[in-house]
């Protein structure tokens, strides 16, 4: 079987071929420009490709509502040329074939599951700290939707009380987004993340508001394990401070092996950078079935 994948990014567009095994056997990827620009080279790409189906991990918020006439469109996105933007009903016009359709988050973790760091699990988490920060669930073995999709970057975390910087978020200012994703790294301290990274008091502050974060996010959906992927997790040493903030924050309430050993509980993807693309390549294939 080969299948075609899309992470659909808010910064750049990754397209690729694979079979049903998650192996990537061609990959691409290329800025996110308007629409119709970005979708003429997702076209070129797939057109002769002879893919069985396709799967679709798209930034968003988007409508996963199968019943909703705007369903498969990207919605109140800051990106103002994507806002209401029918990018699944595109894609169908220029693509017939069956196509698979989530978030960007929920595919990587989707992904992760299938062949990544959480292979075998029916429970697991996996946040993108990036361009933006993203949580994609899946919950006894089905990916988590609701009244629209999760939205956990988005969530209020206890500011350190000598961060005075607002907040970088359009929509909450100092929500986790507004403070840990990376372009709220550049805003509060002046250089990108790479540029910082002998700073010890940057990736100090950027683990508090990780590790308050993943707290919740165990508190509140008991995951059997969390992956961090994204531009900011590039700085390994996060790592190691995550993982000691959430346990300092839990306290010992959550009383479980997997948080004895956390080392193997809160971890890198086992997909790499591959992560959003394989999930992709699941969604494709759950289409196709």
């Amino acid at each position: 079987m080969l299948l075609g994948g899309i992470e659909a990014g808010g910064t750049k567009f990754v397209c690729g071929i694979g079979d049903e095994n998650g192996r990537v056997l061609e990959r691409i990827s290329f800025p996110t420009k308007e629409p119709g620009e970005t979708l003429a080279h997702v076209e070129a790409f797939f057109k002769e490709k002879k893919i069985d189906a396709l799967g679709v991990g798209s930034f968003g918020p988007v409508d996963l509502n199968p019943s909703s006439p705007t369903y498969g469109s990207i919605t109140s996105t800051p990106k103002l040329a994507w806002r209401d933007f029918p990018l699944l009903k595109e894609l169908k016009k220029r693509l017939s074939l069956p196509i698979g359709f989530d978030t960007d988050v929920n595919a990587a973790a989707l992904g992760e599951r299938e062949w990544g760091a959480g292979r075998g699990l029916d429970s697991l988490l996996y946040m993108t700290v990036g361009t933006g920060i993203g949580v994609g669930a899946v919950v006894e073995g089905k990916l988590l939707h609701g009244l629209v999709h999760p939205e956990m970057g988005h969530m209020q975390v206890r500011r350190l009380p000598e961060d005075s910087f607002p907040g970088n978020c359009p929509y909450h200012g100092d929500c986790l987004e507004g403070m840990a994703a990376g372009p709220a790294l550049e805003k509060r301290w002046g250089k990108k993340g790479p540029e910082l990274s002998e700073v010890d008091r940057v990736w100090e502050w950027e683990a508090y508001y990780l590790g308050a974060a993943i707290a919740n996010l165990i508190l509140i959906l008991s995951p059997k394990r969390i992956i961090l992927g994204g531009g900011v997790m590039k700085e390994t040493r996060l790592f190691p401070m995550i993982r000691e903030r959430t346990r300092f924050i839990l306290n010992g309430y959550v009383a479980s092996p997997a948080l004895e050993s956390i080392d193997h509980y809160i971890v890198p993807p086992g997909l790499g950078d591959n992560a959003g693309l394989c999930g992709a390549f699941a969604l494709a294939k759950a289409a196709q079935a």
